[in-house]
């Protein structure tokens, strides 16, 4: 079972219509909800994407350098779903997530995509020839993915996590953080990797729990918000 099936499919299972993430972007003014169904299919073109595309199998290494933003989540849920081992480095990549303003960040790896990181996921324009541009190219592929190859618990997942071992830290994590099923989260952490992906995000979805993730934070609106949003716990 792969890292995406093993925690996003309980969110899935349950049925309810919560949000999965909240993405605030306080230098833009942005906020986008996505639904824990909205993120399965952004998650599923990008699966069906990886596999139709670039015959992705199960341990293929991919970078994502890309920061905390909804775009992300459905980039690192996607290539989990299918097997891939994210890692830090774009030499012997089979593809690069990277934001389309940082393209050289991809270099050595076989393909490029550009992830704009726009709040509405607009496409990307101008590439350079042979860059993909990840928001078109996933838009065209399945709602729903069916693995072509099981995912072992065994294969690498993130770095030197195993997809077994990145499951069971996540659920480790989500418990010493205090997240628990239904909580709202609001955090402030950046992606890095490994910790700052599982603390900032699997954590919450390893807990059953809605992401409130809010990227340059403007310390005046955060009162306001953890009333809005109805913030149980804060992740800083």
């Amino acid at each position: 079972m792969s890292v995406t099936q093993a925690l996003l499919g309980p969110l899935l299972a349950s049925g309810a219509p919560k949000p999965l993430i909240t993405h605030y972007d306080d230098a833009t003014g942005a906020r986008i909800e996505l639904s824990r169904a909205t993120t399965a299919n952004w998650a599923a073109k990008t699966a069906n994407w990886l596999v139709d595309e670039l015959d992705l199998e199960p341990g293929t290494p991919v970078l994502v350098a890309l920061p905390a933003h909804w775009q992300t989540v459905g980039v690192l849920l996607g290539a989990w779903w299918c097997g891939a081992h994210i890692t830090d480095d774009p030499q012997g990549a089979e593809v690069a997530f990277v934001p389309a303003a940082d393209l050289d960040r991809g270099k050595g790896a076989h393909t490029i995509a550009a992830v704009g990181l726009d709040a509405l996921g607009a496409p990307v324009r101008d590439l350079p020839g042979g860059v993909a541009d990840y928001a078109s190219d996933i838009r065209v592929h399945g709602d729903d993915f069916s693995p072509l190859s099981p995912v072992g618990g065994a294969t690498p997942a993130l770095l030197e996590l195993s997809v077994d071992e990145l499951v069971t830290e996540a659920r480790q994590r989500a418990e010493s953080l205090h997240i628990g099923r239904d909580d709202r989260v609001m955090s402030t952490l950046e992606w890095w990797l490994p910790g700052g992906v599982v603390d900032g995000l699997l954590a919450a979805l390893a807990a059953q729990a809605s992401l409130v993730h809010c990227t340059n934070p403007d310390p005046q609106k955060l009162d306001q918000r953890r009333s809005d949003e109805r913030i149980t716990v804060e992740l800083n």
